[in-house]
């Protein structure tokens, strides 16, 4: 592993000049045992790259990382393993390895939510509340551990007990942001937390947009929840759009700038969303008789034809108990789950199934109500 690790570590080499590397040489180990001659052959490379490749510093340093990446159980994924993840693999520039901590699946389904660090309560609010939904119908959640809307989205895929990823702009060592330490570990235990950067490395601003694209590149789609015009999750949409991806965006305040960004992104033709059923309903071609879809294709088999009105037929036992709960008064998902007993996965999919029937909605605190 050791010739991956000293690839990696390569930083005058783009990620898609490691690729041409790999495709030429097939193995790492043929780069670091090729000769200046076999080099200066290669007319993608530059001098300085192949001065660095020759660096003997930098190979006798490889054994160190290695070591290091050993004691902090850091596992190395390569663009050649099994479980390296098959959707950022074809996109055009994929990093040729992967430091992970946790479990990555090479067939992941997985949505991007991404927004601003200065979330506003609404946009928390919608990131956790999207997260939540989606991980309660299998989806993995994708973001980049951030302030804001990226901890609102990993917050609501582990409220749903579902998986999550984060990906980070710097090693694996370095907390960042220091205050979700916590969330971290916990991320592991329900997903990964990946980086394509070895332990040491700090969390500089170049390191953000090329790990934006590793966030949209793993994932189906990315959903946009409050970003300013000139915010970082655009260029995660953008990347999105480059590699194939769907784009969302949830709708915001008009006044507020924190809202510009998702906005424009709406006029510009993104998929306008305001509930998890939008997404997964735009997704259906994508992931054709995926297990994923077989609880979100009931409710909609359901509500096809329906409109708004009250429907109280045909409801399952489970929707029965909910509906029962809720002729009281309105309550949220804890309460839910105190009085049935059922676990917040369940809660969330009845919730979802009932609002589409026009038995339920949200209101404001994150209230469930019957409609009138």
């Amino acid at each position: 592993m050791k010739y991956w690790v000293w690839l990696s570590s390569l930083n005058t080499l783009s990620p898609i000049t490691r690729l041409k590397l790999l495709n030429h040489f097939d193995e790492p180990k043929n780069i670091w045992n090729a000769s200046e001659n076999e080099l200066k052959e290669i007319n993608f490379l530059t001098d300085t790259a192949i001065k660095e490749i020759l660096n003997n510093e930098l190979k006798k340093n490889a054994d160190i990382q290695l070591n290091k990446l050993n004691k902090l159980c850091i596992k190395i994924v390569t663009i050649k393993d099994e479980e390296y993840p098959v959707y950022l693999k074809n996109i055009y520039d994929p990093p040729v390895v992967l430091y992970t901590k946790g479990s990555i699946k090479n067939d992941e389904k997985s949505i991007a939510i991404v927004g601003s660090r200065k979330a506003t309560s609404y946009g928390f609010e919608m990131g956790e509340e999207l997260a939540c939904r989606l991980a309660s119908f299998g989806i993995t959640i994708t973001s980049g551990m951030a302030r804001g809307i990226d901890t609102s989205a990993h917050k609501g895929a582990l409220a749903a007990k579902g998986r999550t990823i984060a990906v980070l702009g710097c090693g694996h060592d370095i907390i960042y942001p220091p205050e979700n330490k916590v969330l971290m570990e916990c991320i592991i235990n329900s997903g990964a937390v990946i980086s394509e950067y070895l332990p040491g490395t700090a969390p500089i601003q170049r390191n953000f947009p090329a790990r934006n694209r590793i966030i949209s590149g793993l994932s189906l789609g990315v959903i946009i929840v409050e970003a300013a015009a000139n915010s970082g999750s655009l260029i995660t949409a953008d990347f999105a759009l480059e590699q194939g991806r769907e784009v969302f965006a949830v709708p915001g305040d008009i006044k507020r700038p924190n809202s510009a960004g998702a906005n424009k992104l709406i006029q510009q033709g993104a998929k306008l969303i305001t509930c998890a059923g939008d997404v997964l309903e735009e997704l259906k071609s994508y992931l054709g008789d995926d297990p994923v879809l077989k609880s979100f294709n009931q409710i909609t088999s359901t509500y096809n034809g329906l409109n708004n009105q009250t429907f109280y037929g045909d409801l399952s036992s489970e929707e029965l108990c909910i509906v029962e709960n809720l002729n009281h008064e309105p309550l949220n998902t804890d309460m839910l789950i105190k009085r049935t007993g059922y676990n917040i996965k369940i809660i969330n999919a009845i919730l979802t199934m009932l609002e589409l029937k026009g038995i339920v909605e949200q209101i404001e605190g994150k209230m469930f109500k019957l409609k009138k």
